[in-house]
């Protein structure tokens, strides 16, 4: 159990890891630019939408959305409270 502490509290672990993971990402991207593949560009574009509409959703709409179903969950309540429909119709 130590040693798992010590893993996740060591900056060598996590820069261990990077090094690790950008050795892999070289030995694999590498031949596939040099082969003037588009799967690096497809992947570079889907890394980047992602990210993307992720920052977007948390940072700019995301208690937009929530605020506006809450509103309108009320309003929904309302209208079949008016109009004598149970809302699982």
């Amino acid at each position: 159990m130590a040693s798992i502490i010590e893993k996740v509290v060591s900056p060598a672990f996590y820069q261990g890891k990077v090094n690790n993971l950008m050795a892999n990402a070289g030995a694999y991207y590498r031949p596939l630019f040099r082969a003037g593949s588009v799967k690096p560009l497809w992947h570079m574009m889907i890394f980047t939408s992602t990210i993307m509409y992720t920052s977007t959703y948390l940072c700019l709409k995301g208690e937009k959305v929530q605020h506006e179903r809450a509103v309108q969950k009320v309003a929904m309540d309302e209208y079949y409270k008016k109009h004598g429909i149970t809302p699982g119709h």
